[in-house]
């Protein structure tokens, strides 16, 4: 009996078959595999004209380019009269070594292969009387074109960004790297997605324990399918429980690139348009590519504002509540009065109208992305209305706890990365309970619990924290706080623990 006495496992069995369809590769097993679908073609084809020599050409609809079919496969078959005179086994040979106009043409080992390659995109010519088959390179490349990163816009960089084509993707790093270090490794994913992933790393610079690791879990994924990020993610990181991210995504090819340099690995997929950089670290995330084209000075100012803006966000709201709730001496007397003279008819006491506003704004955030661009603008306007002006008006809140979480709110907007904003977001709203039950107290042990948690990740062997925690030997030339002048910066993350940490001389 199952937990809830349905009468089903409670684990039921996974099973895998290898290899899927046992047939023997024939036209009968093809049309099998292909049962109920409608986009599977067959055409009966003869060498030259002659009809003792039948092949059968096989494709899915819509996964084929058809003039690359009409061009590669079916001119060559049509015009070559040499076919004609030749017997069918030689025919096959000329056919594999030459015959057709294809840049890739391979011989089908088993009914699999066959299936797997006609899924991919591939031709298969089959050869009837000979239990043969060749696979024939004409998949289709429509894709999206490559347009500017929405997400991770640009002043003065690169206006590329990753599309959900993955050969796309690796031609956008290959442009930039065009090193012949660089390693391009693909792994299958998914029993049913049969999903390319590519491990990118630059031999020689990445650390090898840490590309066997990536290679590794991805060859001991054992699921469905791999259509969305986090399958990925969950999958290949270290810890599940905690709300931070382990792994950075990009959409800017030159961010991966630049990374990739740094000694990381990257993950890109097919059918997604964002490249993974791993192992990650607090410092990636609070980092933008554009801080390498600002000038340093710039640039250190910027990454200082941005941490603190870190802190704002994460302790502004508690710091509030446990000082007006617990420790009200700590507020000026002119703000303490009007603070109490701007709560005299407001129902509600202050830890809820912090707390209340804090998920309001979450709410009107969530469905001004979930909704289309204009109404989800619209959204936010309205939602900004009745929380704000028309709230407070009404005496439901009080202007400093709107003043204070607004004030949080748009600190976290200088996150660069979404998904690191997310836990940020989440613990922000425990300190803030933290601190209305038990003051600045409350608030010190959450903030601690909160760096135990961030010390105790790690990612690949990295720590979370590197380089504010050990994470490697040897000197620390670029502080991620306190930006230096690039030409100064000789040496690489000592975390990643790159066998060659030199980047110029």
């Amino acid at each position: 009996m199952g937990i809830f006495g349905s009468g089903r496992e409670v684990d039921p069995p996974h099973p895998r078959r290898e290899p899927v369809f046992g047939a023997p590769l024939s036209l009968a097993a093809l049309e099998g595999a292909f049962a109920n679908c409608a986009d599977f073609k067959i055409r009966h084809l003869t060498l030259a004209g002659d009809p003792q020599k039948e092949v059968v050409l096989c494709a899915v609809e819509g996964m084929v380019r058809t003039e690359r079919v009409n061009d590669y496969v079916l001119r060559p078959l049509a015009q070559d009269r040499a076919l004609a005179a030749l017997p069918l086994t030689e025919g096959y040979r000329r056919l594999a070594h030459g015959g057709l106009y294809n840049l890739s043409v391979s011989p089908a080992e088993s009914t699999d292969a066959a299936v797997f390659a006609l899924l991919d995109g591939a031709a298969v010519l089959l050869f009837p009387a000979l239990d043969k088959a060749l696979i024939c390179s004409v998949a289709t490349e429509e894709k999206r074109s490559v347009s500017d990163p929405e997400d991770e816009p640009a002043v003065k960089g690169a206006k590329d960004s990753f599309v959900e084509s993955l050969r796309t993707n690796t031609s956008l790093v290959r442009r930039r790297l065009r090193s012949v270090d660089l390693r391009v490794e693909e792994e299958i994913v998914g029993r049913q997605s049969r999903t390319p992933v590519d491990v990118l790393y630059l031999e020689g610079i990445a650390d090898p324990n840490i590309v066997a690791q990536v290679k590794q879990r991805l060859g001991r994924m054992d699921i469905d399918g791999a259509v969305d990020a986090g399958h990925i993610e969950q999958y290949l990181c270290d810890t599940l429980a905690t709300p931070f991210p382990q792994f950075l995504a990009t959409q800017r090819p030159d961010r991966l690139c630049a990374n990739l340099l740094a000694g990381r690995v990257a993950l890109l997929v097919d059918g997604m348009a964002v490249g993974f950089l791993l192992p990650g670290a607090l410092p990636l995330f609070l980092s933008a590519e554009q801080d390498r084209s600002d000038n340093w000075i710039v640039a250190a100012g910027l990454t200082v504002l941005r941490y603190a803006a870190l802190l704002l966000t994460l302790f502004l709201p508690a710091l509030y509540v446990s000082a007006v709730l617990f420790h009200p001496e700590m507020i000026p007397l002119p703000l303490a009065e009007s603070i109490i003279s701007a709560k005299d008819d407001v129902p509600f006491g202050t830890l809820f109208e912090a707390v209340m506003l804090l998920l309001a704004f979450e709410i009107i955030q969530e469905a001004g992305l979930r909704l289309p661009g204009n109404l989800g603008q619209t959204v936010s306007i309205l939602g900004g209305l009745v929380v704000g002006s028309a709230a407070v008006e009404a005496k439901i809140l009080s202007p400093a706890v709107l003043i204070v979480v607004a004030a949080a709110g748009i600190a976290g907007y200088t996150i660069p990365s979404q998904d690191f904003a997310g836990g940020v977001r989440l613990w922000r709203l425990l300190l803030t309970l933290a601190g209305g039950v038990a003051g600045l107290l409350g608030v010190s042990l959450a903030g601690a619990v909160l760096v135990g948690h961030l010390a105790g990740l790690t990612c690949f062997g990295v720590p979370y924290l590197a380089p504010f925690a050990a994470g490697g030997t040897g000197p620390v030339e670029d502080h991620p706080l306190f930006r230096v002048p690039i030409p100064r910066v000789k040496l690489r993350p000592a975390s990643l623990k790159s066998w060659n940490r030199r980047n110029q001389r």
